[in-house]
């Protein structure tokens, strides 16, 4: 049961007014009187741009462990979401992805579900149903100059206004959700507490990336991808086509110090044609390019151990990408901003925002960050361009152990879900080293490789229809 609360009104201050911002708000609500968002620029009504979100041009995944997580928070987003235009893709059933080992099979069994829309869509609905709930309000172009409190407890936050003026905001639990710029290092150092290690892990991925009009109807069609091969000799490059709204794709290309996509749109589509497989490439070639190129260099893994310092002050909570921002090649950033939430939420539930609830917080928050810090870094560490870390001898077996299974995965369903289950954060990568995993990575493969990219027929009928002369399927009047 609850903790009863604090004698008189309690509030909550939540620093960021992005998606990691609003779940946290969405996770605190209901266990506190008001909640406060404090957020440095306008928040638009609707999906537009957003200021501060740079990334919102490339491709974004909200992986299965990701939509549960918001559902739990937000009960019928995932509907609303789609509803507007986003695609619910069935795993693996809804995607032709070219892995460094062969051409994963699209098993007709799908076991998981990702959702793929524009980030603006995304942010525009969590922000709306967020919004919705009176206890909740936002103080937009206001920003968190520094904490109130001391080293055993935070007492709120300085924030200073667009017109300059200062003014001290009183809260019972702070929630910085203000991602990779997040000042809470520097804020806890003022207040004494020092020693806060961080790792900052790079490959120096680039990416590039535009919408495209796709030339066939975007409902149901597959998620493309090609996977980078950290153990070729040339420069990592990858690629990603996701179907969103409005009958358009968004598409991604990544490449690492050496081979990295520029702004030109000229270069877009050789530098499609120069990844591992061509079929990138070959699909824009027949879309209608709806936007110039968006670059992003900030690709660096970057985690803050806040849960190991020997002091923590009550009333503080950090999550997101102040904790752990993780290279968004892997799709996992969002999906483990709301798994944090959930967790913040259940101890809330349980403990109230009394006193501990923060250290337990932190430390839950960390165990959600666990598995995607794990999968992102134990592949960047294995490209030659990656700073930071070098992989181990360990590392390197590890790196082998998955790569087999993973070759495994493109002939064995038993394989792909093992795999599933920890790229869509609904198991930690120690499930891969279950016996009945290892058995099935040691058998290999049951069915041969494929020799190419797997399309159904009626999907290749559109292919088809696009190599006729004109090069452009006829869209069916009002399909998405």
């Amino acid at each position: 049961m609850s903790q009863a609360r604090p004698p008189g009104p309690t509030r909550a201050v939540v620093l960021g007014g992005s998606i990691a911002g609003m779940l946290a708000a969405a996770a605190v609500k209901d266990h506190v009187d008001h909640v406060e968002i404090v957020e440095a620029h306008d928040l638009p009504d609707g999906p537009e741009p957003r200021t501060g979100v740079p990334q919102a041009a490339h491709v974004h995944l909200l992986q299965t462990g990701g939509v549960e997580a918001i559902e739990a928070l937000l009960p019928g987003w995932a509907d609303a979401l789609v509803a507007e235009g986003a695609h619910r893709v069935p795993e693996t059933t809804g995607m032709v992805l070219y892995a460094p080992e062969g051409w994963y099979r699209r098993w007709q069994r799908a076991t998981h579900h990702l959702i793929t829309a524009g980030r603006d869509l995304t942010d525009s609905v969590v922000r709306r149903r967020v919004r919705q709930d009176p206890r909740v309000g936002v103080r937009p172009r206001t920003r968190a100059v520094g904490l109130l409190g001391d080293a055993r407890k935070v007492t709120g936050v300085l924030i200073r206004t667009a017109d300059g003026v200062t003014a001290e905001l009183a809260a019972d639990l702070v929630v910085d959700a203000t991602g990779r710029a997040s000042r809470t290092p520097e804020w806890l150092a003022r207040l004494g507490i020092t020693g806060l290690r961080e790792d900052r892990i790079d490959s120096g991925l680039a990416y590039a990336s535009r919408l495209y009009r796709a030339p066939v109807p975007t409902r149901n069609w597959p998620v493309v991808g090609i996977q980078a091969d950290p153990d070729l000799s040339r420069p990592g490059a990858a690629g990603a086509i996701a179907p969103i709204e409005g009958g358009t794709w968004q598409v991604s290309l990544m490449g690492a110090p050496g081979g990295r996509p520029t702004a030109d749109p000229d270069a877009f589509l050789p530098f499609a044609r120069g990844l591992r497989h061509p079929l990138i490439a070959d699909l824009i070639e027949h879309a209608e390019p709806l936007t110039g190129v968006s670059v992003t260099h900030g690709t660096a893994n970057r985690r803050r151990y806040f849960e190991r310092l020997r002091a923590w002050p009550d009333g503080l909570v950090v999550l997101g990408d102040a904790v752990a921002a993780v290279n968004p090649l892997y799709g996992h950033g969002m999906s483990v901003a709301a798994q944090e939430a959930v967790a913040l939420r259940d101890l809330l539930r349980t403990a109230g925002p009394g006193p501990g609830l923060a250290r337990r917080a932190q430390r839950a928050v960390a165990r959600c960050a666990d598995t995607a810090w794990a999968l992102s870094v134990g592949q960047d560490i294995h490209f030659p361009t990656t700073t930071g870390k070098r992989p181990t001898v360990a590392d390197r077996l590890l790196h082998r152990y998955v790569g087999r299974l993973s070759r495994t995965a493109t002939g064995s369903f038993h394989a792909a879900t093992a795999l599933t289950d920890v790229l869509a954060l609904q198991a930690a990568p120690a499930s891969l080293l279950r016996p009945a995993v290892l058995v099935t990575a040691l058998a290999g493969p049951l069915r041969p490789p494929l020799d190419g990219p797997q399309f159904t027929p009626a999907e290749r009928a559109l292919l088809d229809a696009l190599r006729e002369p004109g090069g452009r399927h006829p869209r069916e009047p009002g399909a998405a």
